[in-house]
């Protein structure tokens, strides 16, 4: 599985949770059939430290890591080239959730002023969903990650223009990541 990130769960942002860090990975794009946007294909994992980590998974020296395609000089190809990655955060209020039934009569101006105020890759706070609403079943869920692939420096499939989401249970105990496209 590929590494995309890790979130220090701040209490502030999640509660008072047993967890204080999360790791989520993805299956790589080379395993063609695999279903890394559904939340319970096992093609994905967030796994919540400390906490009860039941996934068994063999140690090794170099960890699999984000990518980027470098312009190989004088060619037309493109290597591709092994990143670490961090961020600066900014503090942020985000509107409230309001499901797509709610939003059915909304004219396109509303709409569009609501998904733009969500819009973005963010930790915490209110996704804004391509596809229709979509929360892993086991909830309720808070948004841990909402990350959009053709706004960061790095190569993840999530499909066309399509944004990920990571979510963790109330408890702070389960965790669930899943992605749409357009």
């Amino acid at each position: 599985m590929m590494f995309i990130g890790q979130i220090k769960l701040e209490p502030g942002l999640f509660g008072r949770i047993e967890g204080r860090m999360a790791y989520i990975f993805m299956t790589e794009d080379k395993k063609r059939d695999a279903q890394t946007w559904d939340p319970n294909s096992g093609e994905n994992a967030i796994i919540i430290q400390p906490g009860s980590n039941r996934i068994k998974a063999p140690p090794i020296d170099i960890g699999p890591s984000l990518n980027r395609r470098v312009k190989k000089r004088g060619t037309i190809s493109y290597l591709i080239e092994p990143r670490e990655y961090s961020v600066k955060l900014k503090l942020g209020e985000d509107a409230e959730y309001i499901t797509e039934y709610e939003r059915e009569d909304w004219d396109e101006i509303t709409f569009k002023k609501y998904a733009k105020a969500l819009d973005g890759n963010k930790i915490g706070g209110t996704p804004i969903f391509l596809q229709g609403d979509e929360f892993p079943k086991g909830g309720p869920w808070n948004l841990l990650l909402q990350l959009d692939s053709t706004k960061v420096p790095f190569l993840i499939n999530f499909g066309d223009s399509g944004i990920g989401y990571a979510f963790i249970s109330m408890d702070g105990k389960k965790a669930k990541f899943l992605w749409q496209c357009l």
